[in-house]
């Protein structure tokens, strides 16, 4: 996978216009000053914990003794899941914090940008492309970087797309994200029973 495809790849999985709806839910209590801080310092906690995951992905597999294939038949299984809930989501997100409480790492930094699927994802990446640890430092940047470029201005895109049009991005990316997580799965597979 070339670096264009796992940054891609990696950003759908993020799915920041996604999370806008919720984001924005989750910052609206904040004084308007105090939200752009609280975002950056999420962002960069979640792409901390990416990095952290991505290059110690193989020596966490190595400690659990879990095989390659066991993470790419799961990983596709979760991104699935992921995928159907972004095609059909379930009415009213609950984020678990009280009106006027300010995030810290969670919900916004995990999972909502670094989740379960996204660290999966690099997991399996680190385990399957060893030797091309800086490329894959650059995709996770780079999917880092659209995700916190499209969050900074969440309000720009909230405007511009409307509920109805992010919904409707949601989805796409989702129906992109069941191809992959198939892909993934039928990898894993192979890779087992070759």
């Amino acid at each position: 996978m070339d670096v264009i495809s796992a940054a891609v790849t990696l950003f759908l999985i993020m799915d920041p216009l996604g999370n806008l709806p919720i984001i924005l839910s989750i910052l609206k209590h904040l004084d308007p000053k105090r939200r752009r801080i609280v975002l950056v310092r999420e962002l960069f906690f979640a792409l901390i914990i990416l990095l952290v995951f991505l290059f110690s992905g193989q020596k966490l597999l190595d400690f659990l003794h879990v095989s390659t294939e066991t993470v790419s038949i799961s990983g596709g299984v979760i991104l699935f899941i992921i995928a159907i809930k972004m095609i059909f989501p379930q009415p009213g997100g609950v984020t678990g914090l009280a009106a006027g409480e300010e995030p810290f790492l969670v919900p916004m930094a995990i999972p909502m940008i670094a989740g379960p699927s996204v660290l999966a994802a690099l997991l399996l990446l680190s385990n399957h492309e060893p030797n091309r640890m800086l490329d894959l430092s650059l995709a996770v940047i780079l999917a880092w970087s659209a995700t916190f470029i499209i969050l900074m201005f969440y309000n720009f895109f909230h405007k511009l797309l409307g509920d109805k049009g992010l919904k409707a991005i949601e989805r796409l990316m989702g129906l992109l994200l069941v191809m992959i997580a198939i892909q993934m799965f039928l990898d894993g597979l192979r890779e087992y029973f070759g």
